[in-house]
C-alpha cells in the first residue's frame, strides 16, 4: 500500500514530467531574440572600423612609456604640430588619449573661407599613416588637394619640432 505522501510525491512527478514535455512548435529563429545595438557600438565602428576602438584599460596610464614622443596613445610631435598648424581654429574638442582634435569653423590668416578641422592621430609613429585631417566649409567638405597640402603642413611642422628636440 501506498502511503498519502508518496502518492503526492509521484503525482508531482508525473505532473511536473507531463508539464516538461510540452513545448512551443515555434521556429528556431523565432526563438533567438533579436539583437541590439549599442549606439557607441555603432561610433565606435565608424571612427576606428571593423576593428574597432584600441582595446586599453585605465591601468595604461600607470605602465612606463616606451618612447619619451608619445602623449597618450599619440606621436606628441603630430599631436602638437597640428595644434601649431591649426591655432587659428576654435578648438572644441582635444583628447590626446584618443587622438582627437575637434575646432569650429574659423578663417585662415589672409584667407576668406571658413574651415572646420578634425584631426585624428591613430598611431604613435611619426608618420603620415599616422594622421588623419577631415576639413570643411560651411557649404561641405573640401577638395583633396586642399586635406593634403594642410597634411603636409602638419607633417612638416612634426618634422621641424622632432628635429629641434633632438637637438638638445
Amino acid at each position: 500500500m501506498l502511503t498519502t505522501r508518496t502518492r503526492t510525491i509521484i503525482g508531482l512527478a508525473a505532473a511536473g514530467a507531463v508539464l516538461a514535455s510540452c513545448g512551443t512548435t515555434r521556429a528556431p529563429s523565432d526563438q533567438q531574440p533579436l539583437p541590439t545595438r549599442d549606439p557607441q557600438e555603432i561610433i565606435d565602428r565608424e571612427v576606428y572600423g571593423e576593428q574597432g576602438p584600441p582595446s586599453s584599460t585605465v591601468w595604461d596610464l600607470f605602465r612606463p612609456r616606451q618612447d619619451g614622443s608619445q602623449v597618450g596613445a599619440v606621436n606628441r610631435y603630430i599631436w602638437n604640430a597640428s595644434l601649431e598648424t591649426l591655432s587659428f581654429l576654435p578648438m572644441e574638442s582635444v583628447d590626446p588619449f584618443t587622438g582627437v582634435i575637434t575646432t569650429g569653423y574659423g578663417v585662415p590668416p589672409g584667407g576668406g573661407t571658413a574651415y572646420r578641422a578634425t584631426i585624428y592621430i591613430s598611431d604613435p609613429a611619426l608618420d603620415a599613416r599616422s594622421l588623419n585631417v577631415a576639413l570643411a566649409t560651411r557649404s561641405g567638405p573640401v577638395a583633396p588637394a586642399t586635406v593634403r597640402a594642410v597634411e603636409d603642413a602638419i607633417l612638416t611642422r612634426a618634422r621641424q619640432l622632432r628635429d629641434s628636440a633632438d637637438r638638445f
